[in-house]
């Protein structure tokens, strides 16, 4: 166990080690964004602009059946790193093992009711006739990949609560390999089309989950971590579903806005859902900054609340933000410069690259309110407090991003939608500011003396 690295955030600098720990995360997303763009530029390239629209358009029932879930493995995440403060092992031990009997009580059924709900969700979300399916064929398969996307995304979070946020970036590392080798033996050799990218990226997530699984078992044995389910702590399952839940219920709200966001985008026609994937796919790229700095801070303020380390946590609340927002706004600012060179990589086609850059131009330079946004919210659930970053969460999206977009589509220019985004990410910024002038945080004040 000594020689495991393993980062302490409860003592030492605190912005070199926040950097230390979301530096593998940073390069983990940096491989991440890989691998989801190796599918656009797979498909934009040897497919076409309908398979892009496809693909684009896909993700929207995944997230939705798989959002609960994933607020609970984030609820999994925040207890590991208050145990890790306290240094309870045994009960870290039995957390561990409740999380993995309680992934496969909800995997299976989400790979049963997947492809049974999806064509459903894209009539909501007013797929267009072209591109129906495509849709289907790839959702019918990424659904398969179920079990192994829930499961390494819970092992991720176990090991980001313990600190350790370097074996992520290893599995990452293999998923992509597998995925760009794969992309390019099903779509552009066998011709395979969107059946093949999503074929490609479940095996690639499988074998993630199995070297997490692996990894876990070889570097933490104290966590007798198990493949198949084993036993359940009702007591530790009702605190997972306590800070789970709510963070859960936030992402599903959050899913079936964006489904409705979609549907406006969609309305629009196949180039136009070309364009903002497309989009999408280079924001990314620049906002490689804002996960790994919101992972940092929810694991910063796990560890030093469960160490009652509250001078420490008043600190940290005001760097980390700063500093996720300044890296986000620097790379913003280069990549918006930039990004009519850059698209260029993923289509040739005019109408698809003038929406691309559109968007790219509306959306980017506003991206670090979202960082701050983001990091706040991580740090408050990082504390436990759940129920104040939720009320935001659905404030931002039903009260701004949603109506903002229907007054844009209905009075402005349906094609000007992504303006939406800005305008939500800068009222959630101020918004979770606003959190450091309520009782508990004031509470955390004063006993930070």
């Amino acid at each position: 166990m000594n020689r495991i690295r393993k980062i302490d955030m409860t003592s030492g600098s605190i912005m070199r080690l926040v950097v230390l720990f979301a530096l593998p995360i940073c390069a983990g997303n940096i491989l991440q964004q890989l691998y989801n763009t190796v599918d656009t530029l797979v498909i934009g390239n040897f497919c076409g602009t309908v398979s892009l629209a496809a693909v684009g358009t896909s993700s929207q029932p995944v997230e939705l059946l798989l959002c609960i879930f994933l607020g609970l493995g984030s609820g999994v995440s925040i207890l590991v790193s208050q145990y890790i403060g306290k240094g309870n092992w045994d009960t870290l031990k039995e957390m561990v093992s409740t999380a993995t009997a309680f992934l496969y009580l909800c995997a299976i059924p989400i790979t049963i009711l997947g492809p049974l709900v999806s064509p459903f969700i894209l009539k909501i979300m007013q797929v267009p006739d072209d591109a129906w399916g495509y849709c289907i064929s790839y959702l019918g398969i990424i659904f398969l990949g179920t079990l192994g996307n829930m499961g390494y995304n819970l092992n991720a979070g176990i090991l980001r609560g313990m600190g350790d946020s370097q074996a992520s970036l290893l599995f990452l590392v293999i998923a992509c390999g597998v995925n760009i080798i794969l992309d390019l033996l099903f779509v552009a050799w066998l011709k395979l089309d969107v059946a093949g990218a999503a074929a490609a990226t479940i095996m690639a997530i499988y074998i993630s989950w199995v070297c997490s699984i692996w990894y876990i078992k070889k570097k933490y044995p104290k966590l007798s971590f198990t493949f198949f389910p084993r036993r359940i702590n009702k007591r530790l399952l009702a605190d997972i579903i306590r800070i789970g839940l709510p963070l859960g219920l936030n992402n599903s709200i959050y899913s079936v806005g964006h489904i409705f966001l979609q549907a406006f985008i969609n309305m629009q026609g196949s180039i136009f859902i070309a364009g903002c994937s497309v989009a999408s796919r280079v924001m990314s790229i620049a906002n490689v900054a804002i996960t790994s700095f919101s992972s940092a801070a929810a694991t910063f303020s796990g560890q030093n609340i469960g160490a009652q380390n509250y001078h420490r946590l008043k600190k940290g609340a005001r760097q980390i933000p700063f500093y996720s927002g300044l890296i986000t706004a620097t790379a913003g600012i280069v990549l918006t410069i930039f990004c009519p060179f850059v698209l260029q990589f993923f289509t040739k086609d005019a109408q698809t690259l003038s929406i691309a850059v559109r968007y790219i131009r509306v959306v980017l330079p506003f991206t670090w309110t979202y960082a701050v946004f983001n990091c706040i919210i991580n740090f408050v659930n990082g504390i436990g407090e759940v129920k104040y970053p939720t009320v935001v969460n659905i404030l931002m999206l039903w009260a701004v991003r949603i109506p903002s977009a229907y007054l844009i589509a209905q009075i402005i220019d349906g094609t000007y939608i992504m303006a939406c985004y800005p305008i939500s990410f800068i009222f959630g910024m101020f918004a979770m500011l606003a959190y450091f002038h309520t009782k508990k945080w004031k509470e955390i004040r004063q006993l930070a003396g």
